[in-house]
């Protein structure tokens, strides 16, 4: 990448940061505290008797729960560095608050300015930059060159979407990818889209999917247990997960249907982002639904038909309670979400069409018999009708998709060992 170019992008960002920090303030609106932390953005913050830090980036909800095994696995052996960790959205920063309390030093990652950027580094004085999954941010990975700290992209993706989005700044991207010293990829497929951005191939190593090392909460099945219990052994249940907007209504359409067959069948829906917990509550309360909801009822009664998880981070117990899991972001061309919980649990997947985030993943669950593709968002009723109709094939794919969520673990020891030896050196 010529001076120039780094020069033009700069420029772009300083351009466009009124219309950042607008935006700051209409988040600061919607997520109560996030306006009193907008400062952090620039790197203006408090961090006092940081140094020698390892740090970790996972910009959401997503990516901190597949960098959560990591993060352990770095707390367990250098118990004695810093850790800290950064998000971008305020739903990452409270999944960091729930699974690591005080043990880290949350701070939002600065945008991506070179004053900014400097002014985080002098405050967290990293010696190792973790960055979890897919953020390419030139400034950023330069300054981390510039000031000789190691960095690694670990779980590294690169879906279809994301390499059309970096091709107009091919020799920019391949420039900031000139300062990563390891690419841990998820899959083959994504190592090689990363070497076609630019990414030196002798950086690159196929490690595997952090999400695979998940930790499993030791009590999730035995709340799952507990839970079915409460309604019943032989009630329908279904769970429609981390569904987005142009989804939730075709699933309160689906459970119409089911509700033909089996009038006490429960759907449980957990939307995406807190924003739309009460828009789905609603809707589904104007399809003259029964409905409870997590923060007011705990958990659903006999008489509840839908009941929405309006908290985060609680969606494991309910993944072992269901007959069947639906994953959302894959009816709309969000890219799906994480598969693995409810394979982790004996779950049996349905997926729609798009599933870009996670393809190898939800390829291998598939063509193992661990989960179904349903082709739209009409056919998703008949596509769980049919499941709760065959409990033979549940019971089949649930233990093939446990199967293959087994076989595909020990990412994270592989990472740790790449980690290890940037560290000696």
């Amino acid at each position: 990448m010529g001076p120039p170019l780094r020069y033009l992008y700069t420029l772009a960002m300083y351009l466009v940061t009124p219309l950042i920090v607008l935006r700051l303030l209409a988040r600061g609106v919607r997520y109560g505290d996030y306006h009193k932390r907008w400062r952090e953005r620039f790197g203006f913050f408090e961090a006092k008797g940081i140094t020698g830090s390892l740090w970790v980036h996972a910009v959401s909800v997503g990516e901190v729960n597949a960098a959560e095994p990591l993060i352990k696995a770095l707390q367990r052996d250098y118990p004695n560095a810093p850790l800290v960790v950064t998000t971008v959205t305020p739903t990452g920063s409270e999944r960091v608050r729930q699974l690591f309390g005080d043990s880290v030093f949350h701070v939002y990652l600065p945008y991506d300015l070179p004053f900014s950027v400097s002014r985080f580094f002098k405050r967290v004085r990293p010696r190792l930059a973790v960055i979890v999954e897919t953020e390419i941010w030139p400034n950023l990975y330069f300054a981390c060159r510039r000031r000789g700290v190691p960095l690694m992209i670990v779980n590294a993706r690169l879906s279809e979407r994301s390499m059309r989005g970096y091709k107009p700044m091919g020799g920019l991207v391949a420039s900031a990818l000139g300062c990563v010293r390891q690419i841990a990829a998820q899959s083959r497929t994504d190592a090689d889209r990363y070497r076609e951005l630019g990414a030196d191939p002798e950086k690159i190593v196929v490690t595997g999917n952090l999400k695979f090392d998940m930790p499993v909460p030791y009590d999730a099945e035995l709340k799952g247990d507990e839970l079915r219990e409460q309604w019943g052994r032989l009630r329908p249940v279904w769970i429609a997960g981390s569904t987005h907007e142009g989804e939730e209504l075709p699933v309160l359409e689906a459970h119409l249907e089911v509700l033909t067959r089996w009038p006490d069948a429960l759907l449980l829906i957990a939307p995406r982002h807190p924003e739309r917990f009460k828009l789905v509550e609603n809707s589904a309360r104007s399809l003259g639904f029964t409905v409870g909801t997590r923060s007011a009822d705990r958990v659903p009664s006999s008489a509840h038909q839908v009941f929405v998880i309006d908290a985060m981070g609680e969606m494991m117990p309910f993944y072992a309670a269901a007959d069947l899991a639906f994953v959302g972001g894959s009816l709309v061309p969000i890219g799906g979400h994480n598969v693995l919980e409810p394979a982790a649990l004996s779950t049996p997947v349905l997926v729609g069409p798009h599933t870009f985030n996670f393809e190898e993943i939800t390829l291998t669950l598939i063509q193992e018999g661990g989960a179904a593709r349903v082709p739209s968002a009409d056919e998703l009723g008949a596509a769980v009708l049919q499941l709760l109709r065959d409990p033979p094939r549940r019971e089949s794919m649930g233990r093939i998709a446990r199967i293959v969520f087994d076989s595909e673990r020990g990412a994270v020891k592989r990472v740790m060992g790449m980690i290890d030896s940037l560290l000696q050196e």
